[in-house]
């Protein structure tokens, strides 16, 4: 067996550190290292039995002392007063020795953590037992939707499948809000595992995989795309039609427009998942189509053709087939 290590050092403090010195920095390594908050982490798990092995010691004024006079041969180190053990069920039970205040203490620490927990109804020995409502661990699964469903928003129907569960595939509808990009997680509350003691289950997480659009390149809440524009509307000046996710736009071109040329397309970006008046720009590159061979005619009129308009974009199909997501 190691030897234990000093109590002032596990804390943190001084030796003549005073009864709140002790108290805060106990609360502080109590929380950091409770196992409720680091879950299959032996390591946390032993430095929290020491933490509140200290704590008993030198938060009793006689045990401290004996403790500074003898070292661990003075006080029985052990968890007097209070501490965790952990139950059949896996589950870390609490208990308090009554003539302690260990009870406002954790009621600090833990705050919220605590408040759900289901208190004990029965004492034994001058201990009152408690054990806690733990809530389900989050799933997580992933999704793919299109550019224009990221974009705009859509309603998706998933098929949730865990096989390992022993449990039947269940259908969801996800609401996938406009503006999420690649890499975004949705929250699906009370879908993910279920909780033990009476706790509430966990939550899915879906992350987020946008496809791309070919034509599109997306920034932020912008968009950048290119246009070809004809020779003869480029050198002296005209109109063209631009793609955009909403559908064409037609824009002035200047005469003399150059080949690389930006067009900044305001509001016609990507909407803000956090706010819905803010939209990104769009902005689209000229190239110009230079001709390979120019007829005498062509020379003669100038201008010729200007650019023909770009096809609509066909409208987003409005059913809704199950995605099958594995979890």
């Amino acid at each position: 067996m190691g030897t234990k290590r000093d109590y002032y050092e596990i804390l943190g403090i001084e030796k003549n550190a005073d009864a709140g010195k002790i108290k805060s920095a106990y609360r502080k390594l109590a929380k950091k290292y409770h196992p409720d908050t680091n879950s299959g982490d032996a390591v946390a798990e032993q430095k929290f039995k020491e933490v509140t092995e200290a704590y008993n010691v030198l938060s009793d004024p006689e045990k401290k002392k004996l403790y500074d006079q003898f070292g661990h041969a003075g006080p029985d180190g052990g968890p007097a007063n209070s501490g965790f053990y952990q139950g059949p069920d896996g589950s870390y039970r609490e208990y308090h020795y009554q003539s302690g205040d260990m009870d406002d203490l954790f009621g600090d620490i833990f705050g919220d953590l605590f408040r759900g927990r289901q208190s004990g109804s029965f004492r034994q020995g001058g201990f009152r037992q408690e054990a806690f409502r733990q809530k389900g661990g989050n799933l997580h699964a992933d999704i793919s939707v299109t550019f224009e469903e990221a974009a705009f928003g859509c309603d998706k129907v998933i098929t949730l499948s865990s096989p390992e569960n022993g449990q039947p595939p269940q259908t969801l509808k996800v609401r996938i809000p406009a503006g999420i990009d690649s890499g975004k997680s949705i929250r699906l509350r009370g879908k993910g595992m279920p909780g033990s003691n009476g706790g509430e289950p966990g939550d899915l997480l879906l992350k987020v995989s946008v496809l791309k659009k070919p034509g599109f390149e997306r920034k932020g809440l912008d968009l950048y795309t290119t246009a070809d524009i004809p020779f003869t509307v480029a050198a002296l000046g005209g109109e063209a039609y631009v793609q955009t996710l909403a559908g064409n736009v037609l824009c002035k071109i200047q005469p003399g427009t150059q080949s690389g040329t930006k067009i900044r397309l305001r509001g016609k970006g990507i909407v803000s998942m956090k706010d819905a008046s803010v939209h990104g720009d769009q902005y689209v590159t000229i190239r110009i189509q230079v001709p390979r061979n120019l007829s005498p005619e062509a020379k003669k009129n100038g201008c010729g053709n200007s650019m023909q308009p770009i096809t609509e974009l066909p409208p987003t199909t409005a059913g809704m087939l199950p995605v099958p997501i594995n979890i």
